[in-house]
């Protein structure tokens, strides 16, 4: 009777330090992650806005702050709308339909970026009818005012650095 005391009490405290271990090593990690968020001058470089507001400027981003966490990436057009339920948006580019992409979001509301030139990130999924279909975890703003590439009497999509003013 006595011996199974000391095994359930030797038991008892073995998990307890087990969990503070796990707790531990938990907080420590989330501390290391927000660490690694700061830039150098300190300026916190983590999550940016997830959902964009309703005054939408160019070159704002929103979505995961680190766009080497998704390898692929697309620019174009932004349309709501998918491709018989594949996608909830698509991205439109030059080159026609056959360079249409079509998106889904898991991270941000796509629906307010449409009729804009987007730059988006993301992680590409196998689609039965979408040549191509991806999960948005990121988007940047190239213009609000943009206008689609397949309209006739549209100015074509902004080159970055090139001055289309002149």
């Amino acid at each position: 009777m006595i011996e199974n005391m000391k095994n359930s009490s030797f038991f008892i405290v073995a998990a307890l330090i087990v969990a503070l271990g796990g707790i531990a090593t938990g907080v420590g990690v989330g501390k290391l992650r927000a660490k690694e968020q700061m830039s150098a001058a300190g300026i916190p470089s983590g999550p940016i806005q997830q959902v964009a507001g309703n005054d939408i400027k160019d070159g704002q981003v929103f979505g995961s702050s680190n766009p080497d966490d998704f390898k692929d990436s697309a620019e174009g057009y932004l349309e709501v709308g998918g491709i018989d339920g594949e996608g909830s948006h698509h991205l439109l580019r030059e080159g026609g339909v056959s360079q249409t992409v079509y998106l889904t979001s898991s991270v941000t509301d796509l629906d307010k970026f449409n009729g804009m030139q987007v730059k988006v990130w993301g992680e590409t999924f196998t689609a039965k009818k979408a040549g191509w279909l991806m999960d948005v975890g990121r988007v940047q703003v190239i213009n609000t005012k943009a206008a689609a590439p397949t309209d006739p009497n549209a100015p074509a999509l902004k080159k970055p650095g090139v001055n289309q003013d002149e």
